[in-house]
């Protein structure tokens, strides 16, 4: 196309006064421009429908599902692979990957990122106004805890709810609230975190799912529960007077566990020695009875004999013991001595206590 501009200068330098164009030399130049043609426009408009045809080609990855839109309301779900929509600006397609834990931050917020981006190692920094908490007991707890999610319904996910993040947290935050409302301090402190990791699970799903957000909680992580800090150190002391306690119960306990079996092992022993003690008394007391029964019958059938062999077996142990000593008389040197009592050697009697 030439609009011949140099000839239109010398046209308006002709005009007397240097008029601007009149009307009729637009039209002119205007008829010129309708009469201009493209070359190869034949193969031009066939390749631009061609390539607008091809672009309804998409790849769905392993871990995504296809959302078709027409025009911008839910068509079908396609799974993963090559698949294919009529072009833009018919239907549209959105990819969600379904199958990617996600997590989202209550309490805190690690310092670097954003809220609901995957775990890495770092600094944070608590959020007061959410993780601070009132107990059952009335008791104020700094929770912080993390939610892991996925998508379970794409279409839900996509269509149902405005924000679906900020609707899991607002759920995660008021389940949380209220399973720590129900339950006292010293559970949430200790012992009784995975009970209140567990109901809170299972409350943060039942409001997800009346709000069919298409959202499912894997999992709910307690990560720094802990007193207020103007408090802490008040609850630092308690804490270790709990342990104290714990500790002088476990000492006492042990000792009882050490001392009462030998108490009772000492007792059994003390009752047996006492039990053959009194066996052996009774049996060496029949004996004896028995002996000396037998000894009287023979001692009535010949009393002089019977006497006389008394008389000789005793002098015989007598004599055979070597630990006794021994001093051997005759009758007239026993008529001569002089009895003697060895005082000295006779035991001592304890003095009386003074009253």
């Amino acid at each position: 196309m030439n609009w011949d501009w140099e000839k239109l200068q010398k046209q308006q330098q002709g005009r007397p006064g240097g008029k601007p164009p009149s009307f009729d030399d637009f039209q002119d130049q205007f008829d010129k421009f309708k009469k201009f043609k493209l070359p190869g426009w034949k193969l031009i408009i066939p390749l631009i429908f061609l390539l607008w045809i091809a672009s309804g080609f998409y790849i769905v990855e392993p871990d995504e599902v296809g959302v078709v839109k027409q025009f911008g309301q839910f068509l079908r779900i396609t799974t993963a692979g090559p698949n294919y929509h009529i072009p833009f600006p018919v239907q549209s397609v959105l990819t969600p990957k379904v199958t990617q834990i996600r997590r989202i931050e209550f309490g805190f917020r690690s310092v670097g990122r954003a809220r609901t981006q995957n775990f890495q190692q770092g600094a944070s920094r608590e959020v007061k106004e959410e993780s601070l908490m009132l107990t059952g007991d009335e008791n104020i707890l700094s929770v912080q805890f993390i939610v892991q999610y996925m998508i379970k319904d794409a279409e839900n996910y996509l269509f149902n709810v405005n924000d679906p993040e900020q609707t899991l947290a607002h759920a995660g935050e008021a389940a949380m609230r209220e399973i720590i409302g129900k339950g006292k301090i010293d559970a949430a402190l200790t012992t009784g975190k995975q009970e209140i990791q567990v109901e809170t699970r299972i409350l943060m799903q039942e409001i997800l799912d009346k709000y069919e957000t298409g959202l499912s909680v894997v999992a709910v992580q307690m990560q720094n529960v802990h007193p207020p800090d103007d408090v802490i150190d008040a609850f630092k002391d308690v804490a270790s007077a709990r342990e104290d306690k714990s500790r002088f119960i476990n000492e006492a306990e042990a000792y009882q566990r050490d001392i009462l079996p030998k108490a009772r092992g000492e007792a059994a022993r003390i009752v047996n020695a006492a039990q053959a003690y009194r066996e052996a008394k009774v049996r060496k007391a029949e004996g004896d009875a028995a002996r000396f029964l037998s000894v009287l019958a023979e001692y009535n059938k010949a009393k002089d004999i019977t006497r006389r062999r008394l008389y000789i077996e005793t002098m015989e142990q007598i004599f055979a013991n070597p630990e006794v000593e021994k001093l051997i008389m005759s009758d007239d040197a026993l008529k001569k001595s002089v009895p003697y009592l060895p005082l000295e050697k006779l035991p001592k009697r304890a003095p009386k206590a003074q009253q």
